[in-house]
């Protein structure tokens, strides 16, 4: 199946405490359904210190969404559907809204 979220992607994040904000897609995960998402459902992961980080302590980062809970973003910074399309010999994501390629 083509994915219809890839990284790099500027995504609308549809429920959750982080509803209506958009990030870029860090990594996409498509065994597990998820994706991650710059800047959004930050967790605390508190680390103990190693040699790599010897200080340790509390730390900020990503965690996953299931992609049912993102959607991308078209030109416009609204929330769209996927479609595809072949463009000569390439087949190419399509903005439903907007009809733009991805």
């Amino acid at each position: 199946m083509a994915a219809k979220i890839k990284k790099g992607d500027n995504v609308v994040i549809l429920t959750g405490k982080d509803k209506g904000r958009t990030g870029q897609v860090l990594k996409v995960l498509p065994t597990e359904n998820r994706v991650l998402v710059q800047g959004i459902n930050m967790v605390q992961r508190h680390t103990r210190p190693t040699q790599g980080d010897p200080q340790g302590g509390i730390k900020n980062k990503e965690a996953s969404l299931h992609l049912s809970n993102v959607a991308i973003a078209d030109a416009n910074g609204k929330a769209t559907r996927v479609g595809f399309k072949v463009d000569g010999d390439k087949k190419v994501r399509v903005a439903k809204t907007t009809g733009d390629v991805i």
